[in-house]
């Protein structure tokens, strides 16, 4: 299998970019991610169609998760496996990320993954 997996998350969080990057490191080792799972985090405020590839989809998402005053936006790279395989490593770093330092104690979470199946984007649960 040549594929890379690909999948996107969206959440809000208090914490800068440069705290939430600094604390990915930990992290992926408490969390056990494979090192060959690529990360971009970029806030979400910087993200355009242009930035999207001009992919006018998912960009709908983004526009969504705008509107639900998300803050970041994390993408995910897992090559020789499936976009559903690397949502579902974004979804163990965000919860990962809700155990973290980076959220006071009873802070609520907020956040989405995404991924293509088929042409269409699929919520994951």
């Amino acid at each position: 299998m040549n594929k890379t997996g690909k999948a996107y998350g969206f959440f809000d969080c208090k914490a800068s970019k440069k705290e939430i990057e600094t604390e990915l490191s930990t992290i992926r080792r408490l969390a056990k991610i494979p090192s060959e799972l690529e990360l971009s985090l970029t806030e979400l405020a910087d993200v355009s169609v242009f930035s999207l590839h001009g992919n006018p989809q998912l960009y709908s998402i983004v526009k969504d998760a705008k509107e639900a005053k998300m803050g970041y936006y994390m993408e995910a790279l897992y090559p020789n496996t499936t976009n559903k395989a690397a949502a579902d490593e974004i979804a163990t770093i965000l919860n990962q990320t809700y155990q973290s330092p980076l959220y006071k104690k009873g802070e609520p979470f907020k956040g989405e993954i995404v991924y293509e199946e088929n042409g269409e984007y699929i919520f994951r649960e």
